[in-house]
Parts: C-alpha cells; sequence; structure tokens
C-alpha cells in the first residue's frame, strides 16, 4: 500500500493571511520595525527559526513568542483549504493510500488547524516538530515518521511546495511530487518527480508512480 506524506502551508492549506500577520506583529513586538514593513511570504514554509537567523536576528526566542501569541489567539484559522484538496484526499484514501501530515509547523498548532478544516478525518497520523525545536528539520522528521509507522520508503511519497520538502524525500529515499499552487518556485522544485499545477492531479500522479 502507498503512503503519501503531506505538507500542510503551501499544500493543503493557503494560510499566508494568518501567519503573515502574526509575522508582522511579533517584528513590531520585538523591535524589528524595518522587518515588520517587508513582504515575508519566503518565510512560510521552513522552519522560522532558521529564516529568522537569514534576517539576522540573532536571539530568535522573543520573536517567536511574540508570533506564537498572536498566532493562536488571531491567526491560525485566518487560512482556507486549497481548491480540490478535500476531493483529492478523498479519492486517495478510496485508491487505499495511506495518508500523514508531514509539516514544519509545530504539531501542537498543526492539529488543531487539520481539525478545524476537517482534513484530520483523511489522516492515519499527524507530524509535525515539537514546540522545543525538536525534529524542526523536515529531513528528521520523515525518517521519524517511517520508523514510527513502519511504512515502506519504496512505496512512500511526499508532497509539498518548498525546498526542504524535496530534501527531506531525497535524504529518506523516497520521491517527492512538487505542489506548484503554493509558495515555491522551480528552484524550490529541483529533483521533484512530478510537479502539478492543482491538487485535482494528486491522485492520478501518485497512481502513475506507484501503480
Amino acid at each position: 500500500m502507498t503512503a503519501v506524506f503531506l505538507d500542510l502551508d503551501g499544500t493543503l492549506m493557503e494560510s499566508h493571511s494568518g501567519i503573515l500577520a502574526s509575522l508582522t506583529h511579533a517584528f513590531r513586538a520585538t523591535g524589528y520595525e524595518e522587518l515588520a514593513k517587508q513582504d515575508h511570504t519566503w518565510l512560510i514554509g521552513p522552519p522560522f527559526v532558521e529564516s529568522f537567523a537569514k534576517l539576522g536576528i540573532t536571539d530568535a526566542d522573543p520573536v517567536l513568542a511574540a508570533y506564537r501569541t498572536h498566532y493562536t489567539d488571531i491567526g491560525m484559522y485566518d487560512a482556507k483549504v486549497y481548491p480540490g484538496v478535500m476531493a483529492a484526499l478523498q479519492s486517495m484514501k478510496d485508491d487505499g493510500r495511506r495518508l500523514y501530515l508531514m509539516t514544519a509547523k509545530p504539531h501542537a498548532y498543526a492539529r488543531q488547524i487539520t481539525a478545524h478544516f476537517g482534513l484530520a478525518d483523511f489522516m492515519a497520523a499527524e507530524y509535525g516538530p515539537e514546540l522545543d525545536g525538536t525534529f524542526n528539520w523536515k529531513g528528521d522528521l520523515l525518517a521519524h515518521a517511517l520508523q514510527e509507522t513502519g511504512e515502506d520508503v519504496s512505496r512512500s511519497v511526499m508532497v509539498g511546495d518548498r525546498h526542504h520538502d524535496m530534501a527531506a524525500a531525497k535524504q529518506v529515499g523516497m520521491p517527492a511530487i512538487a505542489a506548484k499552487w503554493g509558495y515555491g518556485n522551480a528552484e524550490d522544485w529541483i529533483g521533484a518527480a512530478a510537479e502539478l499545477n492543482s491538487a485535482a492531479e494528486l491522485p492520478g500522479c501518485v497512481g502513475k508512480l506507484f501503480d
């Protein structure tokens, strides 16, 4: 049976509104006024600690704390499921695929989101980092999930929109499918086994890879 590991932000959920509003609040609250004025869509997907370092933030803890407060209070549900996602999940489940959430968002938040939007019903299990940063790197998280579930890597695929998804899949030895409808670009999708324009194409693509 095929296992499909699915990224959340930029793959299942169009979530930039809530995330960007919470980032803007966090930068302002911690004195990074110039950063608050910039477009930070590129931060969506990878772990924030890694991205904050690229912005020159040497102490990420206060920024992360301000972000999490605003996000849990206001931004978490300022999002929507991408068109075609629910039907694609149902189709893959009907085809006998096992579906897993595989997100860089801490699972403490991710599971609330998937439950709220009805995505959790499709998932055999849901994986994300701990709040303390454990499994922040998606390659390690994916390896952990494979070990915990016992899924065959040769019958598994990672679906995501950013280069972290492609790199994680490569690390554990499974193919990746690029979700071009998300927040990535052509450089992010290097190494993908397939690039899709919409979620509606996903069940057929998984079938071509494994059936």
